[in-house]
């Protein structure tokens, strides 16, 4: 029988003895599926200004467990290519993942990871320790490095809750760089074209024992901050009713924050403002 599937009945690959990684079975039998492992011809150069871009994406953690969050603007050179962007996904019942750089690539790396994590859970009947996730992903990461050299870099940020941890450290978070090394971060942290603003503002207002509420407000606050300096980072647009995505994880799982929830958190922001632009004052 031919490879791949035929009249329904799956090709010779899936019959043959490997890995429990999807990954490494599409490399194995079909890579051209890959788009991170796809080059440009020798000499070529990607015009970079004229692919969709993501920008800024935050995590911190709080007191039960774990929010990440992301602007919606993706831009084009100086254009604005999507007001609405989704960059906060989530992996599995307890992992999420956001995304800072090239959309195209960035997309397809998200869905390969969930596929990647379920994957691996089917076929090893248990799920993957957030360590071993970390390393996956930081591995599709390097498998993107051809093409983040030639100017298409996908930067994500995982957080997960980890129930093996120490009961006050579940909320856990990770960054990579380019090359695929995994950083795993201390209470908060930031990626993207506006991440230095939110940085700053998130070291002015973070505290550990924050409750949701609070920790989805200093989430929005520290986006507001870097869209105020970043013109790549988009702002809650209350006009066309368009908030940033805020997601936690606790003990009881993913969640992603109603629309709702979110609305009314940024006009409450947005009222804020008006009577100090700077943001609230750091706590003493």
């Amino acid at each position: 029988m031919a490879s791949g599937a035929t009249g329904g009945v799956p090709g010779d690959e899936f019959f043959v003895p490997g890995g429990s990684s999807f990954t490494d079975f599409l490399t194995a039998h079909r890579p051209e599926l890959l788009s991170t492992r796809r080059f440009l011809p020798d000499g070529a150069r990607p015009a970079t200004d004229r692919f969709p871009h993501g920008t800024t994406i935050l995590a911190l953690t709080y007191r039960d467990g774990v929010l990440i969050a992301g602007d919606r603007r993706a831009t084009m050179g100086n254009l604005i290519a999507q007001r609405d962007l989704e960059k906060v996904h989530p992996t599995d019942d307890y992992t999420a993942v956001a995304f800072a750089g090239t959309v195209g690539l960035a997309l397809d790396m998200v869905k390969l990871y969930q596929v990647e994590l379920t994957h691996f859970e089917k076929m090893e009947g248990i799920p993957m320790t957030l360590n071993a996730k970390a390393n996956r992903l930081a591995g599709m990461v390097r498998e993107n490095l051809g093409q983040a050299m030639q100017g298409l870099a996908v930067v994500p940020l995982l957080v997960g809750y980890d129930e093996a941890a120490p009961e006050d450290a579940r909320g856990r978070i990770f960054s990579f760089d380019v090359t695929g090394g995994p950083y795993e971060k201390r209470d908060f942290h930031a990626e993207g074209s506006g991440s230095p603003f939110a940085l700053g503002a998130l070291k002015k207002m973070y505290h550990r024992d924050m409750e949701r509420r609070t920790a989805a407000l200093v989430a929005l606050q520290a986006l507001y901050d870097a869209a105020d300096d970043d013109s790549a980072t988009g702002g809650p647009d209350i006009g066309r009713r368009i908030y940033p995505i805020v997601s936690v994880i606790t003990e009881e799982g993913f969640e992603r924050l109603p629309e709702t929830e979110t609305a009314a958190l940024s006009r409450e922001m947005v009222t804020g403002r008006l009577d100090r632009p700077d943001g609230p004052a750091a706590g003493l």
